[in-house]
């Protein structure tokens, strides 16, 4: 919706406040307000309310502000559970002044307005809460800033202000303890922390274990990952279980498939699908992260079945002959109009797309349609409750 919205000559100073009717939800986490033809996105707004915007900032395209007081309130508000969740404050958790359940509709609003806009594709789905449905501690990696008084925090929106916190109620309780904020990190920039669903907890500093083990245990059903810490695994505690479930029945496998596992990781999804293709089948997984390679190199060693690739996808996916199925779970810019093309040219009968932008998703969708794959199942999970982010999975098939 961004880049349709251009701002007359901007009459808006930051600083400024002014009194708004807000509109329709944007992508990003921001809701759309106008004032004497001016557009503004705002943040900590609903949909149908009046308030006070202070403008935050502006450019030639738009303005942006922070709702600081409610006049008309929406039945949706409600009382922020985490105190650092305000205007001016952390910029992690934008929706956590709106009621859980309405914060699915609005994903769902922005998923199809985003196929719609950029996908030219018109879609019904469900946005999925999942366990635990308040929203609330369910983050198993965390990365913290560190501020001039060594204290960990997380950036203010759209900045590099560092805004000191003494937990994150998003976070697993164990991530919220007296050794991450009881202490001073003074000299250091920036701390990753990481918990395993069995227990293991691990802090690292620019990439480097500074304390529990170096290597975490995640349990998937019959699998278990061996992984480093931080590698990427999906933060939200049910995310693993919740998409390798639905995944597996998307893909419908077959004894004997070629299958590729493309920006697969440490291999999530591997696993599963070499059971269902058999010892007579082939799971292609490709990464461009080494260490995340060297973990599925690791894990995969005693499967003859499952080829692990190190390397970008427009440059590995080539090479592989016979395709019959792809999954791939890209980064948030999307597959892009390279991978995609390379995709179709295999013609695999079925591509399953997990992905944590519609926006990328839904031109990555546009050219799939075009190019004879056809788009029919889709489903949103909130993997990222009290904020604008949402997973999506979707299949195509091919005619």
């Amino acid at each position: 919706m961004e880049s349709n919205i251009r701002n007359a000559e901007s009459s808006l100073k930051v600083g400024d406040r002014v009194t708004v009717e807000i509109g329709p939800v944007a992508h990003g986490g921001h809701f759309i307000a106008r004032h004497k033809g001016q557009v503004i996105f705002v943040r900590y707004a609903i949909t149908g309310e009046e308030a006070v915007v202070e403008i935050t900032s502006v450019s030639s395209k738009l303005a942006r502000g922070d709702a600081i007081e409610i006049i008309k309130p929406s039945k949706d508000r409600v009382v922020p559970p985490c105190k650092y969740a305000v205007p001016g404050g952390c910029g992690g958790c934008d929706f956590q002044h709106i009621e859980v359940s309405a914060q699915l509709e609005l994903k769902r609003s922005v998923i199809r307005e985003q196929f719609s806009r950029l996908g030219k594709i018109e879609i019904d789905l469900d946005v999925v809460a999942v366990e635990p449905k308040n929203g609330l501690h369910w983050r198993t990696r965390m990365d913290f800033a560190i501020s001039k008084n060594g204290k960990p925090g997380l950036y203010a929106a759209r900045s590099k202000e560092v805004i000191e916190i003494d937990k994150c109620l998003i976070a697993v309780e164990a991530i919220n303890d007296d050794a991450m904020f009881g202490r001073n990190w003074k000299g250091d920039d920036r701390l990753e922390v990481a918990v395993s669903n069995s227990g293991e907890k691990n802090v690292s500093r620019g990439g480097r274990s500074i304390s529990g083990p170096t290597q975490l245990h995640e349990v998937v059903g019959e699998h278990t990952y061996e992984i480093s810490p931080t590698s990427f695994w999906q933060s939200h505690s049910a995310a693993p279980t919740t998409l390798t479930k639905l995944v597996m029945d998307l893909l419908a496998l077959r004894p004997g498939d070629q299958v590729c596992d493309l920006y697969g990781g440490v291999g999530l999804f591997t696993g599963p699908m070499a059971e269902d293709v058999g010892d007579i089948g082939k799971v292609h997984l490709i990464e461009s992260s080494h260490r995340a390679t060297q973990d599925a190199l690791k894990i995969f060693e005693k499967q003859k079945n499952v080829l692990v690739h190190s390397g970008r996808v427009e440059q590995k996916l080539p090479l592989i002959n016979r395709v019959d199925v792809i999954l791939l779970d890209p980064p948030r810019t999307g597959a892009g109009e390279m991978v995609v093309k390379q995709m179709m040219a295999k013609k695999p009968r079925t591509i399953v797309y997990v992905s944590c932008d519609p926006a990328s998703m839904a031109r990555d969708a546009k050219q799939l349609e075009e190019g004879g794959y056809h788009l029919n199942h889709m489903v949103g999970f909130d993997l990222f409750p009290m904020t604008h982010h949402v997973e999506c999975v979707a299949r195509f098939s091919l005619g």
